[in-house]
């Protein structure tokens, strides 16, 4: 398993109930991972067709952005809710996971 998976697989969400809970912003995010798939598949069509590539390059950083932004809506939901119900829980376990969580973010 890469490093990222295995981080992914230890992060149990000790602060919520069962493995499913949703978010106030889940519609946005799916949305959001809809227009960044989207794009990601034209980019791919770019490199097939043998386009340019500081103009791949310039798309491929937009996908990026695009996740990035993601990732910051997820963030702030997940500070929101699953934070502030761990805290009041003194579920410190979820401080560490969220600590890992934005280390992998920021390795980008």
């Amino acid at each position: 398993m890469k490093e990222h998976d295995s981080a992914h697989v230890d992060a149990k969400h000790s602060h919520t109930e069962g493995p499913h809970h949703s978010h106030t912003h889940t519609k946005s995010v799916l949305n959001r991972l809809s227009r960044a798939i989207g794009h990601l598949t034209a980019v791919r069509g770019m490199v097939e067709e043998g386009r340019d590539c500081t103009e791949v390059l310039m798309q491929l950083a937009a996908v990026r952005s695009a996740i990035n932004k993601t990732s910051e809506v997820i963030l702030k939901d997940h500070l929101d809710h699953c934070i502030v119900d761990a805290i009041h829980s003194g579920d410190m376990d979820a401080i560490k996971e969220l600590n890992r969580a934005i280390e992998l973010i920021m390795k980008g």
